[in-house]
């Protein structure tokens, strides 16, 4: 049986000295390219009064959660564009995210992969998600929000313990780094199945990703005498 959730994510270890200045001046340099992020969640707003009032829109509209919901409910479907428009968003707030936690010295792309692989597979919905989950999935993983919430504390601090070690080694501690990503892992995990609802596997427990090894091929035949 393939154990492999639809959801996976890898970050790769930058094996070299970092940028200790870039570091230092982390929270200062991820400001421009967090306000684009930002605005990628939108606003509305409005003005005039009573029967004069209008509604403005600036930005876009983030993670499409309740439109994907509602097609899956009532047509069984998930429109593919919906399915990229998530999942290159999840894939900049990721790149964004890992840079904040000194992950790379790289400064985050609006659409190149760099240095955060995520992958996620598209669900056939009529066949592979049921249609009444999605109603329920964010209630279900209430586990994983609890869990979840000590595994961010724990991720603060040993990301402030990571900023000292570069500021003094220029290295990143693998193990923090192990740590750390597993935690985003396990973050984009219940997001895929909670609030984009691109599978209905459950998320599991844990931090790591299991590694599928590739078939195994068969010898050629040896010719007959």
């Amino acid at each position: 049986m393939d154990d492999e959730h639809p959801v996976r994510l890898s970050v790769d270890y930058p094996d070299r000295s970092l940028n200790r200045l870039t570091t230092a001046l982390r929270i200062f340099t991820v400001i421009p390219i967090g306000i684009v992020l930002a605005s990628i969640g939108g606003f509305t707003g409005g003005y005039g009064g009573g029967g004069n009032a209008r509604t403005i829109a600036v930005g876009g509209t983030g993670l499409l959660f309740l439109p994907p919901l509602l097609m899956i409910v009532f047509r069984e479907k998930y429109p593919r564009w919906w399915f990229d428009w998530n999942i290159e968003l999840l894939r900049f707030t990721n790149r964004v995210g890992t840079y904040v936690a000194l992950m790379s010295d790289r400064y985050p792309s609006t659409d190149e992969e760099q240095w955060v692989r995520l992958d996620v597979q598209y669900p056939d919905a009529k066949r592979e998600l049921n249609r009444w989950l999605p109603l329920v999935k964010w209630l279900l993983a209430i586990p994983h929000y609890i869990v979840l919430f000590f595994l961010y504390l724990a991720t603060i601090v040993v990301v402030i313990v990571a900023w000292f070690a570069i500021l003094f080694t220029g290295r990143y501690p693998r193990g923090i780094f192990d740590f750390v990503e597993g935690v985003i892992r396990w973050h984009n995990r219940v997001v895929g199945y909670a609030f984009i609802l691109v599978t209905d596997r459950y998320p599991p427990f844990s931090l790591a990703q299991r590694e599928v090894p590739p078939p195994a091929q068969e010898s050629p035949l040896e010719p007959q005498a």
